[in-house]
């Protein structure tokens, strides 16, 4: 196919574009123009680059013949170029933010990348807060993003694999590694699987974690969010693989570990004494956030007498007037609660936490002195609720949001018999479970002691020679200190 009529099918595929431009170039006796969506590029790139050094060459007298072989080793410009005379590429360099060049008597067209898209500066880190260590996040701009994790990152084994998907976004999508220091079968379980993808559009990195899961029906993530630079750094020096998506601030890591998902990047900023500490405050916690409701409902309901008198008394007391069971009693007040908790999201931010803590307090205070719920429920859910924001990954908290009304109903129904059934399930479930081939519960189950530097509490770091073995190839030595 000539030029002529590349050009010709180009201006009738790019019918209804209102910012499509096609700017003439008269370069001597040569016709010439230039193709690009003005909204999405650089224009001062574009005249500085491009038709400035074409214009400057034509006014010197250049040969015909000698100009052409010299525009197509691009030696007039400062911007890599590279020529093309497939209709489809044009298409859709064209509608990423390249320039085309036509020019008569050239084969092909010169395409020019001259991107220029909006985007914000990098921000502090909102969803990930630390109070020691980097503040920096990731943006929605891939290329900035990639620069922050090279700039913590200075090593040629550093590699990325890039994966354009979608069929209208044309997204891309980067895989992220440190060659040597991860597993190739989960690496080339990831690129198989991504590799696998066809649908119309990818706009978050979201849209692939649920391609990529062994389990996808499960419960518990078998991902990490994170939309910290030093989060992803220190994953994959630890052996882990990340995801990176162009327009969403968020990357992936995996595998993932019921204990990783535990963990914050704050816990190895501070000294250990105060992140182990703060480990074992966490861990308590989640437990409370998945349990506490339902050891209410169960004791209260069926095992009152290892509740001590005096307390006893003030819970009758209390309940007294409630004319609801305490499993009908818990479910409304947490069902309330997770609409709080969700209204508190989505209302503009200059409201939403005013109308979240104000409302709890008047909607709980309100409730209990209707004689619809009793105060120590109230106390009950709200340290529930508390309990889970503790846990430092939103989409493992919110397993534990979802799993906290089975176990109620379960204790509501068959007391503590009924609650230690429902741990026992879900335990024997996450000891199989396997995210990328990676048992859930390690070191835990499979028992791995030399990770338990790292699990429960986090040793000193001139203790932690070894990187954790879930997630290392075989280069486990982290560093050689004596």
């Amino acid at each position: 196919m000539d030029t002529e009529t590349i050009l010709e099918q180009l201006q009738t595929r790019f019918i209804g574009i209102s910012d499509i431009v096609y700017q003439p170039l008269q370069l001597g006796p040569m016709n010439g123009v230039l193709i690009y969506i003005q909204s999405i590029v650089d224009t001062a790139t574009i005249r500085e680059s491009i038709i400035k050094p074409l214009l400057e060459k034509v006014s010197q007298n250049e040969v015909e013949p000698l100009f052409l072989s010299r525009v197509i080793s691009g030696e007039f410009f400062t911007l890599e170029s590279k020529r093309s005379d497939s209709l489809e590429q044009l298409v859709d360099d064209i509608v990423s933010g390249s320039a085309a060049l036509y020019l008569e008597g050239l084969s092909g067209m010169l395409l020019f990348s001259v991107q220029n898209y909006q985007k914000r500066s990098v921000p502090e880190s909102t969803n990930e807060v630390v109070v020691v260590g980097p503040q920096e996040a990731f943006i929605e701009d891939i290329h900035v993003n990639m620069s922050l994790l090279r700039h913590k990152i200075k090593h040629p084994d550093f590699k990325m694999i890039k994966f354009t998907i979608g069929k209208y976004t044309k997204t891309e999508v980067f895989v992220v590694y440190i060659q040597g220091l991860c597993k190739p079968d989960i690496l080339e379980n990831v690129l198989s699987s991504l590799g696998e993808i066809d649908m119309d559009s990818s706009l978050g990195v979201s849209y692939l974690s649920e391609f990529l899961e062994e389990h996808p029906l499960s419960p518990f993530p078998q991902y990490q969010y994170t939309e910290r630079p030093d989060t992803v750094a220190a994953a994959l020096v630890e052996g882990r693989i990340g995801v990176m998506q162009n327009g969403t601030p968020f990357s992936l890591l995996i595998p993932v570990t019921f204990f990783s998902l535990m963990q914050s990047s704050e816990d190895y900023y501070q000294r250990f004494h105060s992140a182990s500490f703060i480990r074992m405050i966490r861990l308590l916690f989640s437990f409370i956030a998945l349990l506490l409701p339902s050891i209410y409902v169960a004791v209260t309901t069926f095992h009152p007498e290892i509740i001590p008198t005096n307390l006893l008394i003030t819970i009758a007391a209390a309940r007294e007037n409630i004319p609801f069971p305490a499993l009908i009693e818990a479910i409304i007040m947490e069902i309330t609660f997770e609409g709080l908790r969700e209204a508190g999201i989505r209302i503009p931010k200059p409201l939403g936490q005013t109308v979240s803590i104000i409302g709890g307090i008047v909607i709980g205070q309100a409730a209990v002195q209707a004689g619809i719920v009793s105060a120590p429920l109230v106390i009950v859910v709200s340290i529930t609720g508390i309990a889970a924001f503790i846990i430092p990954h939103f989409e493992l908290g919110l397993a534990f949001r979802l799993l906290r009304f089975p176990i109620l109903l379960m204790g509501g129904t068959l007391g503590l018999f009924g609650v230690v059934i429902s741990i026992y399930l879900i335990y024997w479930y996450m000891v199989n479970l396997r995210s990328f081939g990676v048992p859930y519960m390690q070191p835990f189950a499979p028992l791995v002691l030399r990770d338990f530097k790292d699990t429960f509490i986090r040793v000193p770091w001139f203790r932690m020679k070894k990187r954790t073995k879930a997630y290392a190839a075989d280069n486990e030595t982290r560093q050689d200190t004596p």
